[in-house]
């Protein structure tokens, strides 16, 4: 029995794969790993409009942005056509609540998804997400509204490139007719804004990549069966039935 354990363990580290939050694909791409096994895949210039010399500031109004989008899809951008803008899902699973806060219990705060809220870890808001899980940096505000609280900012920028190159990034969701929804990469606050508003707003390109399988239960029915091939091996070399 004493060998069943070493190869319990080679199986478990063999089978497993080690999964990076972050990997750079190293063709101007990096793909997410998020905490519920989804990935999305981002250009790894977050202002790479401008880079592109797609437009001269990368400052964008939402309707802009979305022409970007599109142009990128025209273009078949990497071998891909489906970019798209980063989007806000209802933080409370169920319907938006714009009510000003700074707990990230709505979907106008400062601390979405950040450790020790009500809501640690949604991915309901793909940059909020990026913002304080990936990337783990501290918003303007803490959850009880003290301003300026010590280390916030964009501190970390991880395997990205020019993120601090615009004060906020456009989603594609919308605020009614008038205001489209986006990120302060700065102050960690989502919020909304006119959508014809294009100053220090850019856009950064996003697409779904999938989910990453889960093995556990391939896991379990291999280890399970090799147990029991195992017992049965060395049971019998001791000249026992099983």
């Amino acid at each position: 029995m004493k060998y069943i354990i070493p190869l319990l363990v080679i199986l478990l580290t063999s089978s497993v794969p080690a999964y990076a939050l972050l990997q750079d694909n190293l063709d101007g791409t990096v793909t997410q790993t998020r905490n519920d096994g989804s990935q999305l895949m981002w250009l790894k210039d977050a202002n790479y409009a401008k880079t592109s010399g797609y437009d001269a500031d990368g400052w964008m109004d939402w309707y802009q942005a979305q022409a970007w989008i599109s142009y990128l899809n025209n273009s078949n951008h990497l071998g891909y056509n489906d970019w798209r803008l980063p989007i806000n899902l209802p933080v409370n699973g169920s319907t938006y609540d714009y009510t000003l806060t700074f707990d990230g219990s709505t979907d106008r705060s400062v601390n979405i998804s950040a450790p020790g809220t009500i809501y640690a870890g949604t991915t309901a808001s793909e940059m909020a997400y990026l913002y304080y899980v990936e990337l783990d940096n501290l918003g303007r505000w803490d959850i009880y509204g003290n301003d300026y609280q010590p280390g916030w900012g964009l501190v970390n920028t991880g395997l990205f490139t020019n993120m601090d190159a615009n004060w906020a990034n456009w989603s594609g969701t919308e605020y009614g007719t008038e205001y489209g929804v986006h990120f302060d990469f700065v102050e960690g606050y989502q919020h909304h804004n006119w959508k014809m508003q294009g100053a220090n707003t850019g856009a950064w390109a996003v697409r779904s990549a999938g989910v990453v399988p889960e093995p556990i239960s391939s896991i379990l029915f291999i280890t399970g069966g090799t147990l029991l091939a195992g017992r049965r091996y060395f049971m019998n070399r001791e000249g026992r039935n099983y």
